[in-house]
């Protein structure tokens, strides 16, 4: 046996061992020298890592071998039952930037049940739409305007604010809907494109503000 393959063993071994600075070193040492061989096994262990830290590194060893390797192997984990698998395959493609991989991010999961793959697909879907479909993305990200939590309602935000001003129309379409929650998330997210230093918490707080008053008071305001 080798001494490459030795080595490549205990890696191995070590990126199931139980102590996270273990496996934390071996993601480590697995980018630093990156393999080819090594793919599935990256992919396969960020599906069930529970340590942030280690995900991130074996999420970085991905981003240093070839895109035409990784690509298409993380293309395949968007359609695992796992939502990890899901929410790290995706967020490792926004992280490669590859836009051949466009076409893998769907509609499902952009909507995605899942809180954390929605926010994921939400990331990579900015970073790899090609220009021209920019419009349609931002249209569909609307559909998903007051969902969720403060984190998950931010993460759509700064989506939406990441693509720039072709999201106005929706935004002003989204800021006349009947739902209150929906007008007031739509409406610190105008504000976060025009004045990205405010803050979302204090964009948050003067949308609901506006829309408290209602649309009289809002004309009267110039908002």
């Amino acid at each position: 046996m080798s001494s490459a393959h030795v080595q490549d063993t205990r890696l191995l071994d070590a990126l199931e061992g139980g102590n996270s600075s273990t496996r934390l070193k071996a993601a480590l040492a697995i980018g630093t020298h990156p393999e080819p061989g090594f793919v599935d096994v990256l992919v396969g262990r960020c599906a069930i890592e529970p340590d942030f830290f280690v995900r991130d590194m074996l999420t970085w060893a991905l981003t240093r071998l070839p895109p035409q390797i990784t690509v298409p192997r993380l293309r395949m984990e968007l359609r695992s039952g796992s939502a990890q698998a899901r929410s790290q395959a995706l967020h490792t493609l926004s992280k490669i930037g590859d836009r051949t991989a466009w076409p893998a991010i769907t509609r499902s999961l952009l909507h995605d049940a899942d809180d954390d793959v929605a926010r994921s697909a939400w990331r990579a879907a900015v970073v790899l739409v090609p220009d021209g479909e920019k419009q349609a993305l931002a249209t569909e990200l609307a559909t998903q305007f007051a969902r969720g939590d403060r984190e998950v309602r931010l993460s759509l935000s700064r989506a939406l604010v990441a693509l720039g001003d072709v999201v106005e129309p929706v935004l002003r379409t989204a800021m006349t809907h009947h739902d209150p929650a929906v007008r007031t998330h739509a409406s610190a997210t105008e504000r976060l494109l025009h004045d990205p230093d405010a803050g979302f918490d204090l964009a948050l707080n003067e949308a609901r503000r506006v829309v408290a008053l209602g649309p009289e008071r809002e004309e009267k305001t110039g908002c």
